[in-house]
């Protein structure tokens, strides 16, 4: 009986490097900076995320765009209609390959700088970035990844410059940066 049980432990234990791991959309953020009228910036938010990294370390994170959230209701709707055109495309994607294996490997609380390529998707458009990232082993069952420097999107890589120019005749400023920087905070638990 004794064997069956250090079978069972063993197989308990070993199941986080097997797992899937899925983003815990309450405790994850994702965040993008916004800058008008040449100098004045503002932090936004999208409240809906669904993430996933698999056995083989492939990590998808979908956005969907009609959760954005600026604090200000009107500039929500015009960002989902003007920019986003959320009706025909609802989410935005991003993807990455990870060493799961290095990960899972952490001691809880022990933390691991990775650089790696990712993929944004954006209205049917990709583009690849190189992101600076810190993963920390939380416990058994979760880790975190955050980004260590803000990655800076370019609107005209995803084709949104007229949605951009649309914005800014909406609501009348001069100008509206067409980069912006995005951070996140992701936490992912096995299952």
């Amino acid at each position: 009986m004794p064997k069956f049980y250090a079978v069972l432990l063993a197989t308990c234990l070993a199941l986080p490097a097997h797992a899937d791991w899925y983003l815990d959309n309450e405790s994850s953020r994702l965040s993008f900076i916004s800058t008008k009228a040449g100098n004045l910036s503002e932090v936004h938010r999208f409240l809906t995320l669904h993430g996933k990294v698999d056995g083989q370390g492939a990590a998808r994170l979908r956005i969907e765009l009609d959760s954005v959230s600026t604090g200000i209701p009107l500039r929500d709707e015009r960002l989902r209609n003007l920019l986003f055109d959320v009706g025909t495309f609802p989410e935005a994607k991003v993807m990455a390959q990870l060493d799961l294996g290095l990960i899972t490997d952490l001691a809880p609380g022990a933390q691991l700088e990775l650089r790696l390529p990712i993929q944004v998707e954006i209205r049917g458009r990709k583009h690849g970035y190189m992101a600076e990232l810190l993963a920390t082993r939380l416990d058994d069952r979760r880790f975190q990844v955050v980004t260590l420097a803000p990655l800076v999107l370019h609107a005209d890589e995803f084709g949104l410059g007229d949605g951009v120019e649309a914005l800014r005749q909406a609501a009348r400023l001069s100008t509206i940066s067409l980069s912006v920087p995005v951070g996140a905070v992701m936490i992912f638990t096995a299952r």
